[in-house]
């Protein structure tokens, strides 16, 4: 009876974590359309924050931008920090690795990557900066199920470096949103009115 309850539990987890993304995704792309370049711009300005105070020593982690995602690839052109992006393999783990001008190939789920250049270590990461379609004040991250980013995260050394969200404001859930035990929560968020950090990066 217990492996049946369980079993049932699970289901019904999976199926709450299904309806709250399709109910945050249309949130988020209403949403979008009016926050998306200030979300933009209030990244920009975090992450200059920080080099003008010196603790960006390595390379920041972004991502390359779905349907319903802000875009930040303009960084690029605009930091002195260098970044890298993620790739994911056929087994759902993500590796980072640098952005360079090389031509980008597609990962597993055919998002461009440069797989050219070799998987970056933790050590070599200061900041990972990801997409989510909500979160909650706890940090739970919900995404496309995947798993991804929890794969990744945990292992020590990468839950280690400082994880936001991007996400317009009407998608940081008051309530909290169905969390798996493998879920493991983010550092914040940055978002068009505010960067909400549990901790600060430079405090760390």
């Amino acid at each position: 009876m217990k492996n049946k309850n369980n079993s049932n539990s699970k289901i019904n987890q999976s199926k709450e974590k299904e309806l709250a993304r399709i109910y945050f995704k249309e949130i988020r792309k209403a949403s979008l359309l009016e926050t998306e370049n200030l979300i933009f711009e209030r990244v920009k300005e975090y992450i200059i924050s920080l080099e003008k105070k010196e603790v960006l020593e390595k390379i920041i982690g972004i991502y390359w931008p779905l349907d319903g995602e802000v875009d930040l690839r303009n960084l690029k052109k605009t930091l002195r920090s260098k970044l890298a992006l993620p790739a994911c393999n056929v087994s759902g783990e993500i590796s980072y690795h640098k952005w360079t001008d090389d031509t980008l190939e597609k990962d597993f789920f055919g998002i461009p990557a440069p797989l050219s250049q070799p998987p970056l270590e933790a050590n070599e990461i200061s900041l990972i900066i990801a997409p989510a379609i909500a979160i909650d004040q706890m940090g739970t991250r919900l995404g496309y199920g995947r798993g991804c980013f929890d794969r990744l995260r945990s292992k020590r050394r990468w839950k280690a470096i400082k994880s936001l969200a991007i996400v317009p404001s009407k998608c940081i859930s008051n309530s909290l949103l169905p969390k798996d035990k493998w879920d493991i929560p983010f550092d914040g968020w940055i978002n068009e009115k505010e960067i909400f950090q549990f901790h600060d990066l430079d405090n760390q």
